[in-house]
């Protein structure tokens, strides 16, 4: 039986210097999306977003990136979940990215926003008809009794809007993170990673390297 202690990787495929790297960090992310969506890896867009709770603590979960734009990174939820109400209490959030078959990790952190209603309408109607189904029928984080309470529910909203456009539930939107620091992590040999990360600082994007 192996131990986890001895599970290790040599990372071997490439290399990030400063004078790869692009200038706007967002413009470095899409490459880097890009050349993961290439590699055909599992949900690239993949992420883990971690929280605050009310009295301090930690939360994470996966959550999938559904949008890019100039000002951040855009998931949608539903708000009276677990995240939405602690995202709610503190507007911060960090987000990573990890794409291990390319040996690469990009860490987020900024303030998050909650996007226009606007946005967020056309964004639910893009959606399968399952998906904007399942956005009424589950009331996220809360305890229920069984799975057959999701089912039943789905049931009835299929019956009801049979043949009506489903309206965007009043809970659920948009959260767009708008990063202050932005690394991309690519693995190297004898763990002396490479650590490139942008900071804003007054308005501008600092890029520096951290020791692995």
């Amino acid at each position: 039986m192996t131990k986890i202690a001895d599970l290790r990787k040599n990372y071997t495929q490439a290399g990030l210097l400063e004078s790869d790297v692009l200038a706007d960090p967002f413009d470095q992310f899409q490459l880097w999306f890009d050349q993961a969506l290439a590699a055909d890896i599992l949900e690239p867009n993949a992420m883990t977003i971690a929280t605050v709770t009310a009295d301090g603590k930690p939360s994470a979960r996966i959550v999938l990136l559904k949008a890019i734009d100039d000002r951040g990174f855009i998931f949608y939820t539903n708000y009276n979940s677990q995240k939405g109400i602690e995202l709610q209490h503190c507007p911060y959030a960090a987000l990573v990215f990890l794409w291990g078959d390319l040996e690469r990790q990009v860490r987020i952190e900024g303030q998050i926003e909650f996007v226009s209603e606007a946005e967020a309408t056309t964004y639910f109607h893009s959606r399968p008809v399952s998906s904007q189904l399942g956005a009424w029928a589950s009331a996220q984080s809360t305890i229920i009794d069984d799975r057959s309470v999701l089912e039943q529910r789905l049931h009835q909203l299929e019956t009801e809007y049979q043949d009506r456009e489903i309206p965007k539930p009043p809970h659920w939107g948009g959260v767009r993170v708008i990063p202050q620091e932005i690394e991309f992590w690519q693995g190297r040999p004898s763990r002396l990673h490479d650590r490139i990360r942008y900071q804003l600082v007054a308005g501008k994007w600092q890029i520096d390297r951290l020791a692995p």
